[in-house]
């Protein structure tokens, strides 16, 4: 079969992402190597002797024909090569529950850039992936490879990238120089541009190379990204994207949300991205998220390593999202005229959950574009134990479509309550209740206090037990000692609220120590008197005891604020629905971050 050296035209719709360190230096969620051939993490790319293979069929680099056909429409492609050396190249075509086909099956002889055609006669099934296998049959090279088409772009996107910060000063900093050198060797780089929203108005950063830096009152992620979102439209932008300082992304994952949305057919098209535990980097935390009486992360853990589960994510994840499905704001890219509405003033936590439902996108995730993020684990305390209660209650409050009956809103309550009270984590009930109670006072007080300040003085106040304390690197680590009841003794402990509900309790139970990573496992702490928690790096814990009577205060406290709730549940859906467009408005946030009418 004869090959075209190079096509006449050719977009990169997909270009390949190599493992990179601080990053991540995981190989097979990549590509996955077979005999002798190697991989550079200074340059990319693979070595080969001969007999050596690749298989390019992980997460970060695999195809997901489904999805551009579905959000672009048919559109011919092509699979580009740049190396040396003579190779076998396999391209196949995998579909779900059905033989895979091979589309393409040929040596092939690179001496610089090859491009080939793909013949996709066979890809009929909305659900199909595109990976390929490439076998040195002499020494060689593969430097890099693309996925792209010879079709141009329906249009031109101008991405503008809104980072919030809050003095952290060098993480932004690296962020901002990888853009740099990113964005200096793109061809997007008239069409891509970054703006940093200084919330605590300490960076020193030149702005300048496609990087604005924008001092801005400290009124937490909701205030940041409400400022970007401003910015974005004074400035003309079509499209913002919304990340964390931090940004442990890929670079690549720019230019394929920039592609995606530059051949969308639908205006209402998103690119959310997925978020990988920062601490096991093939490991998926979420692949978006659903809520619905609760926030539920989808594909919870997915290993990236294994090749079936990528590809049953990602044909699950070809098609519309779930009901109720939002994105994280890690990465999350939208196109400025569809944001009817601005984000919340949450502070932060459920500042995305409201921005997804209120707003009609169409999500889509793409292989590869994600952010590696710290896990939750070690986050969890009361500050985001009343976060996550009262922006659960302001979204059923607020929102029509997620509008629920007492006896559901209760359910919601007894989970967050059973979660805190088992553990004994009695600071955290406490939170809980000033969330109900916060947000039995309307959507008033949210305007009145989008800065957070007093709130988080009175919940820092509140947070006796559940502090993080530094361990002693002279004295040893606690050794872990889960709880490990019978299932019926684990159904007794339930029904006396891990013995809260026994007088002589407090005479009998077990000191245990949990792991970061079973935190939440309630499961483990069943016949517990006194539990010590470690952190995940085991250099910091903190130890709680069955308290009865801050239990009673705390419970009673909770069985009078959810009679309040039940009682006035149609006035407060009144006036939550009533002031949601306006808390949500350009005019609100203007005001509250004191922007000229002529500025934005």
């Amino acid at each position: 079969m004869t090959q075209a050296s190079q096509a006449a035209a050719f977009h990169a719709l997909q270009p390949a992402i190599w493992p990179e360190a601080g990053i991540s230096t995981e190989t097979v969620p990549y590509v996955t190597l077979h005999g002798a051939c190697a991989t550079s993490l200074a340059q990319g790319g693979v070595t080969f002797a001969a007999g050596g293979m690749i298989s390019v069929d992980g997460y970060f680099n695999l195809f997901n024909l489904g999805k551009w056909r579905d959000c672009c429409g048919g559109m011919p492609l092509a699979l580009q090569l740049r190396g040396q050396g003579r190779f076998q190249l396999t391209v196949w075509l995998a579909s779900r529950e059905r033989s895979w086909e091979r589309i393409h099956c040929e040596p092939v002889t690179l001496a610089g850039e090859l491009v080939l055609p793909l013949d996709l006669q066979a890809a009929t099934l909305p659900r199909s992936l595109l990976f390929f296998d490439l076998m040195a049959l002499s020494e060689g090279v593969l430097d890099d490879f693309a996925w792209g088409t010879p079709m141009p772009p329906r249009q031109t996107p101008d991405l503008m990238l809104s980072v919030t910060t809050f003095r952290r000063e060098a993480a932004v900093a690296d962020t901002v120089a990888r853009f740099r050198c990113f964005r200096a060797t793109s061809p997007l780089r008239d069409h891509i541009r970054m703006l940093v929203v200084d919330n605590g108005q300490t960076l020193t950063l030149a702005p300048g190379d496609g990087v604005s830096i924008l001092p801005n009152a400290n009124l937490g992620g909701a205030g940041g990204f409400s400022r970007g979102l401003l910015e974005a439209r004074a400035t003309g932008a079509t499209h913002c994207l919304f990340m964390d300082d931090d940004a442990s992304v890929h670079m690549g994952a720019f230019t394929r949300t920039w592609m995606l949305l530059a051949y969308a057919t639908d205006p209402r098209i998103a690119v959310a991205g997925a978020m990988i535990n920062e601490a096991h980097r093939w490991q998926i935390w979420e692949n978006g998220a659903v809520f619905n009486g609760g926030c539920r992360p989808l594909f919870h853990g997915t290993d990236l390593r294994n090749r079936n589960w990528v590809f049953d994510m990602e044909f699950d994840t070809t098609g519309p999202m779930p009901e109720g499905h939002y994105a994280g704001w890690w990465f999350f890219a939208f196109p400025v005229d569809q944001a009817r509405h601005m984000p919340f003033p949450f502070f932060v936590r459920g500042d995305d959950v409201s921005f997804s439902l209120a707003n009609d996108f169409r999500c889509v995730s793409l292989p590869g574009v994600a952010s590696f993020q710290e896990s939750f684990t070690d986050k969890a305390a009361p500050l985001t134990w009343y976060l996550d209660l009262r922006s659960h209650l302001a979204h059923h409050l607020s929102l029509p479509d997620k509008q629920i009956g007492a006896g559901r809103l209760m359910r919601m309550v007894a989970g967050f309550y059973l979660r805190t009270v088992l553990r004994f984590h009695y600071d955290s009930l406490s939170a809980v209740n000033l969330a109900i109670e916060d947000a039995l006072r309307g959507p008033a007080f949210f305007a009145d206090h989008a800065d957070m300040a007093s709130r988080r003085q009175d919940l820092k106040a509140m947070t006796v037990t559940e502090a993080w304390q530094k361990l002693d690197p002279a004295e040893p680590v606690p050794k872990a000692c889960h709880g490990r009841l019978s299932r019926w003794k684990r159904a007794l402990m339930l029904f006396t609220l891990n013995g809260h509900l026994l007088p002589l309790a407090n005479r009998f139970g077990s000191d245990l120590v949990i792991e970061a990573a079973h935190r939440e496992n309630h499961r483990e702490v069943y016949g517990a008197r006194r539990i010590t928690y470690l952190n995940a790096t085991r250099t910091a814990a903190y130890t709680v005891v069955r308290d009865r009577g801050r239990f009673w205060r705390e419970s009673l406290r909770l069985a009078r604020n959810s009679l309040t709730l039940c009682r006035r549940l149609p006035q407060l859906r009144a006036e939550w629905q009533g002031n949601y467009a306006g808390l949500t408005s350009e005019g609100f946030w203007k005001e509250k971050l004191a922007i000229a009418a002529d500025r934005a």
